[in-house]
């Protein structure tokens, strides 16, 4: 299952929910998410900093991972970033792609 990493900040909202909540119930509340997508949280930290969380989910499609984003972006709480993570075999594929098939002409050549 593909993984995703987030990179979530709250807006004065979401503080004032997570003060109210605490930090265990939002995780509680993100792995819910995820869940219903068909997905899991595989991990979860609150940081400081530019972020005030990170977490890594697994999600069925980039389709289930954006609809989280938006569903999490709609609540006015929370601005995030997704990453799509790739595995080091993902990699060699792709690699392995470019060598038998891709056809590409820089700029300039």
């Amino acid at each position: 299952m593909p993984k995703y990493l987030v990179h979530a900040s709250y807006t004065s909202e979401g503080v004032q929910g997570l003060l109210s909540d605490g930090g265990s119930a939002r995780a509680a509340a993100a792995a819910a998410a995820a869940e219903s997508l068909g997905g899991s949280m595989e991990s979860i930290y609150f940081a400081f900093g530019g972020d005030d969380v990170v977490a890594i989910f697994d999600a069925p499609s980039n389709a289930d991972a954006a609809a989280l984003s938006l569903a999490v972006s709609a609540s006015g709480a929370v601005n995030a970033r997704v990453t799509v993570l790739l595995t080091p075999e993902e990699i060699d594929a792709a690699a392995a792609t470019v060598r038998d098939s891709v056809t590409y002409n820089p700029p300039g050549s």
